[in-house]
């Protein structure tokens, strides 16, 4: 699953990411598949993007890790004179057609049609709402039932600057939207970071509670005010005062105490048995108006204390 940051400061902008890849085998077990994947881009001189989520993609037969998607992209079109927001939308465009969306619907709607069937299961019907498909079903018993689900999801985010030194952050949702987390063109908007992937543990310490507290039967009786009224639990971080290096040294600490506190357990009460998705070394790069996209952290290829970097 991993966990990706950006932190947008008065200095520039920072994004990380860790490099734990993880893959379902035969039996639908996940496993832990690599320590070195990339998912840390840079598009151009002015843009980065960083990924989550799905880790490969079925391409004409062929299982393609996402991040060929991306090098593809680079490789195909003039990435250069593109603005943040033209990466964000061009890039989407890519992926949905690469990840084919609706086809998986399809393929996810009939593996549910057949797994009830082979239960006895009857009366099923099924309806796709905000990309979240939800069902219904009568067990052979009789009594009506009802779920949800939906496919698996790649989700990446898009920071940097335009040749007009403004900057942008874009947080793309696949199924989903494409949301606009930052901008220097809008007030309120300017600094702050944004996280994806495994983020529960970032959403406790900033946040103040896990997102997964809606789940709760208790706290869905005590209506929207209590959803309202739980931000006032948010750490209060001046992001706007903060330095680059400020900016790497949280993006590295989110990361790091992540995949540290994953080591020592295995969800949560309600969940356990997550996957342990955030792992291996932090990939940092910065991007300020002057001096561009810089590697500050950058995974090599080492044997024999030789070193090849992997681009």
């Amino acid at each position: 699953m991993s966990l990706v940051i950006n932190t947008t400061t008065p200095e520039g902008i920072v994004i990380a990411a860790d490099s734990r890849q993880s893959y379902r085998n035969r039996k639908g077990i996940s496993r832990i598949g690599s320590d070195t994947a990339k998912k840390l881009f840079k598009i151009n001189e002015r843009v980065g993007v960083a990924i989550t989520g799905l880790a490969f993609i079925e391409m004409n037969g062929i299982l393609k890790n996402v991040s060929s998607v991306i090098d593809e992209f680079i490789a195909s079109n003039e990435v250069e004179n593109m603005t943040v927001e033209d990466v964000a939308n061009n890039l989407y465009k890519s992926f949905t057609e690469s990840y084919n969306v609706e086809e998986q619907f399809k393929n996810l709607e009939n593996k549910i049609k057949q797994d009830l069937k082979k239960q006895g299961c009857n009366d099923i019907k099924l309806t796709r709402n905000n990309n979240i498909l939800q069902f219904s079903f009568k067990t052979p018993k009789g009594d009506s039932k009802n779920g949800v689900a939906n496919i698996e999801q790649i989700n990446f985010l898009v920071a940097g600057f335009n040749e007009d030194k403004s900057h942008e952050v874009y947080v793309c949702y696949l199924p989903g939207d494409i949301q606009k987390k930052r901008s220097s063109n809008e007030k309120g908007k300017e600094y702050g970071a944004s996280w994806l992937g495994q983020t529960d543990l970032v959403s406790r310490i900033i946040l103040g509670f896990d997102p997964r507290i809606g789940n709760l039967p208790s706290f869905k009786k005590l209506g929207q005010n209590i959803g309202n009224e739980l931000r006032n639990l948010e750490y209060s971080i001046q992001w706007g005062t903060m330095t680059l290096q400020d900016g790497v040294d949280f993006s590295d600490l989110m990361i790091k105490t992540t995949t540290a506190l994953q080591r020592f357990s295995d969800g949560i009460a309600a969940e356990p048995g997550d996957m342990p998705g955030v792992g291996g070394d932090v990939d940092i790069a910065v991007i300020t108006k002057k001096g561009g996209f810089v590697w500050i952290n950058k995974k090599s290829i080492i044997y024999n204390n030789r070193k090849m970097d992997i681009d």
